[in-house]
């Protein structure tokens, strides 16, 4: 509590006098942290904390979640994360197909669904891999395994994201206007802390890589404000305990065994240049849209909600019209208000600084 104590006063010193500062913090898992130990509420009027686009649920496309239902339709085991069960897709989701008699099932890891695999040998399990660097390792090495195993029913409908390109797009959005970046810490570990240091040599912005618990966040924006106030650049590594500069080694190698890079669309912000992981070409066996691919219609979908805008930290959630309204985390209209990790679910639950019902 002493050390938190000091770190806040550290910040009020360091912002005193500054102009008002808007830091992003990416990561999903830090919005809520962030929220639920309120952070926000105890940092300086000057200093605030906009959320990006770090929840991967939330930015998986609608049709994504299209192709997910026509696939059960179709008859195959359709093998998910709970979270992923309320994300809207255009007319639809999966719990409503569940509902409905889809063969549906919530599972903690893809390794889970070889097991699903090999007990049933007659029915074809389609894993829906979605995540970002922290879980497609992991996904990566499900495949090999599965290869290994000689296992020919598995397969993965692939929507994995990278951050780096997210962030570089972003700072090329002249809507999004950020001080600094808090970045993820579960991230860096994969990739390395110096997979983000174009942010500072290419766009002179300081960052801060932090982890999770409320001092090791204060940590960081204290690192963001000692950056702008000794007018420095740089990538702050404030998780060294577990994020090292070049990053996870192993993890980074099955990653490029399996997977190359693609663009990629995101829900609410669009294609971002190389910022996807596609299955190469030897391992196509597992890849559903190369072994059954599906034409779906493209339906355009009008909605008021601003999902988008606050992907990308234009706008707070209480400015979208629908927020806490017609769109609640039982009756979700847009993807942010479905996760746990989504921007608008935590603003619903815990309340931004300015929020009043």
């Amino acid at each position: 509590m002493t050390k938190t104590f000091g770190l806040v006063k550290k910040i009020e010193r360091l912002a005193e006098g500054k102009k008002n500062l808007r830091f992003m913090e990416v990561c999903g898992t830090h919005t809520v942290s962030i929220f639920r130990s309120g952070l926000r509420q105890i940092l300086p009027a000057n200093v605030e904390l906009v959320s990006g686009p770090g929840c991967p649920v939330c930015v998986t496309t609608e049709d994504f979640i299209d192709k997910a239902i026509e696939y059960a339709r179709r008859g195959f085991v359709v093998a998910t994360f709970g979270d992923m069960l309320k994300v809207p897709g255009t007319r639809s989701d999966l719990s409503e197909s569940q509902a409905l008699g889809a063969d549906v099932r919530i599972v903690y890891s893809p390794l889970d669904c070889l097991k699903l695999a090999t007990e049933n040998p007659k029915k074809k399990i389609l894993f829906l891999a979605v995540g970002f660097e922290t879980t497609a390792p992991t996904q990566a090495a499900t495949i090999l395994t599965a290869r290994a195993r000689g296992i020919k029913n598995f397969f993965m409908l692939s929507a994995q994201k990278l951050v780096p390109p997210a962030l570089r797009f972003l700072l090329g959005d002249a809507a999004v206007k950020v001080d600094g970046f808090l970045l993820p810490g579960h991230v860096a570990v994969v990739v390395g802390a110096e997979a983000f240091n174009f942010l500072a040599e290419d766009f002179k912005i300081p960052s801060a890589i932090g982890g999770f618990e409320a001092e090791e966040i204060l940590m960081a924006i204290a690192s963001l404000l000692e950056q702008i106030d000794g007018g420095k650049v740089e990538v702050a590594n404030d998780y060294r305990s577990v994020v090292k500069s070049e990053g996870n080694v192993a993890a980074k190698k099955i990653l490029a065994e399996v997977y190359e890079v693609v663009d990629a669309e995101w829900r609410g912000i669009g294609k971002i240049f190389s910022s996807g992981l596609r299955m190469r070409e030897e391992f196509a066996a597992f890849d559903i849209e190369r072994v059954e691919p599906i034409e779906l219609v493209r339906v355009e979908k009008k909605s008021a909600c601003r999902c988008g805008e606050v992907l990308r930290g234009v706008i707070n959630p209480t400015a979208c019209p629908l927020f806490g309204k017609k769109c609640q985390p039982l009756h979700a209209v847009g993807a942010c208000m479905v996760s746990v990790e989504g921007v608008c679910a935590a603003w619903f639950k815990y309340g931004g600084k300015n929020f009043r019902w």
